[in-house]
C-alpha cells in the first residue's frame, strides 16, 4: 500500500507561483509513474501533469503547458509540481496519484492510478 501526502498548497495572487510536493511512503517509488490531478468545485477531476518512472517523459494538460512543471526526485520518494503564472481558473484541490508503471510509460487517465493522496487546496485570487 503506497501512501501519498501532498503539501505546498495555499492562497496566492494571480501571476504568482506555488510548488506542490507529494511524498510517498514506498521505497520502490522509482517503479511508480506519477500524476497530478485537480478538481474544482462542481467539476470532474482532471489530469494536470504526469511523469514516467525515471522522469524522462512528461505530459501536461493544454491548460497548464508552459506554466507548470512536473518533476521527481526518486531518492527522496517525492514528486513536485511547480506552478507559475497562476490564474484564478487554476483554483482547485490538487491530488497526486501513483501507479506501478512500465518503464517510460505515461498514464493520463484517472482510472489508471491505484493510489491517491488526500489533496491540497490551491486558491488563486484575482
Amino acid at each position: 500500500q503506497v501512501q501519498l501526502v501532498e503539501s505546498g498548497g495555499g492562497l496566492v495572487q494571480a501571476g504568482g507561483s506555488l510548488r506542490l510536493s507529494c511524498a510517498a511512503s514506498e521505497r520502490t517509488f522509482s517503479r511508480y509513474a506519477m500524476g497530478w490531478f485537480r478538481q474544482a468545485p462542481g467539476k470532474e477531476r482532471d489530469i494536470v501533469a504526469a511523469i514516467s518512472t525515471s522522469g524522462g517523459r512528461t505530459y501536461y494538460a493544454d491548460s497548464v503547458k508552459g506554466r507548470f512543471t512536473i518533476s521527481r526526485t526518486n531518492a527522496k520518494y517525492t514528486v513536485y509540481l511547480q506552478m507559475n503564472s497562476l490564474k484564478p481558473e487554476d483554483t482547485a484541490v490538487y491530488y497526486c496519484a501513483a501507479v506501478r508503471g512500465a518503464v517510460g510509460a505515461i498514464y493520463r487517465g484517472e482510472s489508471q492510478y491505484d493510489y491517491w493522496g488526500q489533496g491540497t487546496q490551491v486558491t488563486v485570487s484575482s
